[in-house]
């Protein structure tokens, strides 16, 4: 059973939340200390994280930024801060998804679920291209000994342009292959995880010319 921690500090939406995950088949575990929220997440392990931007003691891109230097656990902020600027920053400092309040208990439902499934789907592959390899296992991306941790938005769309290597991606196909859907995603968000994705790319020495924008197309990895 997939296991979920939630960071919210409204008590009715956290039960309600929890109600609704237990309902469709999820174990849920929720924050108790705000100051202690990151600690309490990587002790827990779990499958996936339901973060509330605005919380006390720590904002919640704050948790998010740290959490994604510990763990790579996907993280869904829920919010009711729903403007662009906060969904943007939230996804630059390593949320995989981005839900606003009020939100539609099935939407919701499935972004948890393609999250989920996206990670499972690739368990255990390693693809390579050149010097560049994907281990989905570890989560790491490697080149000439060096390597980086990616988060699973990172992870899947390099597994996705390695296994389409020589390629052009287009960006509705990047948007269906995360979310399973670009109905509800903002094209930006996309744009974010690509930049991210090249940042960590480029730490490891990757050289720039690797993944490349094919404008008005979408992207390709030199095969």
């Amino acid at each position: 059973m997939p296991k979920i921690f939630i960071i919210e500090d409204d008590a009715r939406l956290r039960e309600e939340l929890a109600t609704l995950l237990a309902r469709n088949g999820y174990e849920t575990q929720s924050a108790v200390d705000f100051g202690r929220a990151v600690a309490e997440v990587v002790a827990v392990a779990p499958d996936l994280v339901l973060l509330d931007l605005s919380l006390p003691l720590m904002d919640g891109q704050m948790i998010c930024r740290r959490l994604r230097q510990e763990t790579s656990v996907p993280i869904i902020v829920v919010t009711s801060r729903s403007d662009d600027a906060d969904e943007l920053l939230s996804i630059s400092m390593g949320a995989d998804d981005f839900v606003s309040k009020p939100y539609n208990p099935l939407i919701l439902l499935a972004r948890i679920a393609a999250i989920l499934r996206r990670g499972n789907a690739s368990a255990g592959a390693v693809v390579s291209c050149g010097s560049v390899t994907l281990d989905i296992s570890q989560g790491v991306v490697s080149h000439d000994g060096s390597q980086a941790d990616l988060t699973k938005n990172e992870m899947h769309l390099l597994y996705v342009l390695m296994k389409r290597a020589g390629g052009i991606v287009s960006r509705a196909d990047l948007q269906n292959e995360l979310w399973q859907s670009d109905e509800f995603v903002d094209d930006n968000t996309l744009t974010v995880n690509i930049n991210r994705l090249r940042r960590s790319l480029a730490h490891i020495g990757v050289p720039d010319d690797f993944l490349q924008t094919k404008r008005g197309l979408g992207y390709t990895v030199q095969a």
